[in-house]
């Protein structure tokens, strides 16, 4: 099928949807997660190729994204029953304003009717997306990566099942066939077609649709995240975050890229850093994280010393970008010049320069003495996510249910005429 005729084929379901009742959608993905489970040996067998297919092509770390495994399934069957049991947001009224002339005007939550993402080589968004769209109300186009779309297919095969068995249309979720740039430029100029285009990927990607696309566009997802430890830092906790924050995940978009460590410390901290990082992580059978170092921190430790574009990269893997600074407010302006607007933390016991940090660092999400790690729709209580919006218009942060409907006006009369 072209991209062309699934377009039209979700136009043509979108209305069903956005009719749907909150108990039609709730069974459908409820069929969803069942088909989901029902589906594993096939989806794991569509896996596996794309793993033989894509080994010695990729990093490791790209294929541990990759890869599926039975509770790796179970987990995106469960986050799809967990979005079945959150508010649905189409209907609800926002606003309510009774005018002088006796209208009664409610803002009300409608579903975008056509939500289009394109993502990499990550199959679970195959399912978060579809789930998150479809209780929004809308139908869902999704193009996924070449390295994921044998996976990608068998999941949305499952997925139809449900939505059919539920009796609600299965044009409502389809899967671009074409996984060139072509398809991709296609979404992006589907107006008519698409009310929304979400890219969640990398830079490049996430540029791409920035810069050429004529449906609307919501920036996600490249992450050049912060940690800075401050003088007043409790060390054993900043060496605990440091380590979650790179090394849990770190093909990731809430991944930690740059740690700062102020210069009052940094004698200090930094041969712990390296130990933690480098040398127990070793002994531990575990991967070390390259350590790229700016002057001051070579003057203390050993490592890679940072290139020119170092501090301006999203590395996804065990690399970590280390500078000293001379306390938050180099810090602060660190960030400003070299984040993506993603997610930032300050370890410290002072409430000062916490609160100096919080209300000045200008990103999505800011902590205090926790993990970027937590950047994400079901750590924030929204279910599983679409992507985490790096823009300030419409959305911003972990996008859940909400972000994906759009309003508008319904106004009441009694036959007033202006």
């Amino acid at each position: 099928m072209t991209t062309l005729e699934l377009l039209q084929r979700a136009r043509g379901a979108k209305g069903a949807m956005a009719l749907a009742g909150t108990q039609e959608k709730n069974n459908a993905l409820l069929a969803m997660a069942d088909a989901l489970l029902e589906h594993q040996e096939a989806i794991l067998t569509a896996n596996q190729a794309d793993l033989e297919a894509a080994r010695g092509t990729v990093s490791e770390v790209m294929l541990d994204r990759l890869a599926l495994s039975p509770e790796r399934i179970a987990g995106m069957a469960q986050g799809i029953r967990e979005v079945a049991q959150l508010p649905d947001p189409v209907g609800t009224v926002l606003q309510r304003v009774e005018r002088p002339s006796g209208i009664v005007v409610e803002k009300t939550a409608v579903p975008m009717g056509v939500i289009a993402i394109i993502y990499e080589s990550r199959p679970n968004v195959t399912s978060d997306a579809a789930a998150l769209a479809l209780k929004a109300g809308s139908a869902c186009v999704l193009r996924g990566g070449k390295e994921a779309h044998r996976s990608a297919a068998a999941i949305v095969e499952a997925l139809k099942e449900g939505l059919e068995r539920a009796g609600l249309p299965a044009d409502a979720l389809q899967l671009v066939e074409d996984t060139t740039r072509a398809s991709a430029n296609e979404l992006m100029t589907a107006s008519g077609y698409v009310d929304l285009l979400i890219p969640r990927g990398g830079a490049g990607l996430i540029r791409a649709c920035v810069d050429n696309a004529t449906v609307p566009v919501i920036e996600t997802g490249t992450g050049i995240c912060h940690v800075y430890v401050d003088g007043q830092a409790d060390q054993a906790m900043a060496l605990d975050i440091l380590e979650n924050a790179k090394c849990s995940r770190p093909s990731v978009c809430n991944a930690c890229e740059v740690c700062l460590v102020d210069e009052s410390i940094a004698g200090e901290f930094l041969p712990k850093l390296q130990e933690r990082l480098t040398k127990d992580r070793a002994e531990r059978g575990l991967h070390p994280v390259e350590l790229r170092l700016d002057q001051a921190a070579q003057a203390i430790i050993s490592g890679t010393p940072a290139g020119e574009k170092d501090f301006d990269t999203e590395f996804l893997d065990y690399i970590l970008g280390v500078k000293v600074v001379k306390g938050v407010g180099e810090a602060i302006a660190h960030i400003a010049a070299h984040s993506t607007g993603h997610s930032e933390a300050i370890v410290t016991a002072d409430e000062k320069a916490a609160r100096a940090f919080l209300g000045q660092v200008d990103s999505a999400a800011v902590y205090w003495n926790a993990s970027t790690r937590f950047t994400d729709g079901g750590e924030f209580g929204l279910g599983c996510e679409m992507g985490i919006s790096t823009q300030k218009l419409h959305a911003r942060g972990p996008m859940g249910l909400q972000e994906l409907c759009t309003y508008k006006y319904i106004i009441r009369g009694t036959g007033q005429t202006r």
